[in-house]
């Protein structure tokens, strides 16, 4: 059951950055889709099979997007929106890998 909700995390999260890249040129767009992963982020439980999926999928969706394609020209312009969504889906993907449990799972305090 985890890895197919781990697939439709990773969906929601290809399809939330989508709409981010078709958006981010209109400034309620950008807050929008910024505001959506947040909460988004925020209200699923830390995990490999959770947060993981989502982050990956939205970040790496604005990541392929970001490369060159074969006309020469970019999905992402070089202006401060740009710039912002650039920045947020390294800071979704660095999310939501500093959230992941630690190895172990138990507590690791030294007792003495």
């Amino acid at each position: 059951m985890r890895p197919l909700l781990a697939v439709a995390l990773l969906l929601l999260g290809v399809g939330t950055g989508l709409a981010a890249v078709a958006l981010h040129e209109y400034g309620w767009g950008l807050l929008l889709t910024v505001a959506a992963t947040v909460a988004t982020l925020l209200w699923l439980p830390p995990g490999w099979w959770s947060r993981l999926p989502f982050a990956l999928g939205w970040a790496g969706l604005v990541g392929w997007v970001v490369s060159p394609r074969p006309e020469g020209d970019y999905a992402i312009r070089q202006d401060l929106a740009g710039y912002t969504l650039l920045a947020v889906a390294v800071l979704v993907l660095l999310f939501g890998i500093a959230t992941l449990p630690r190895p172990g799972g138990g507590d690791r305090r030294v007792r003495a």
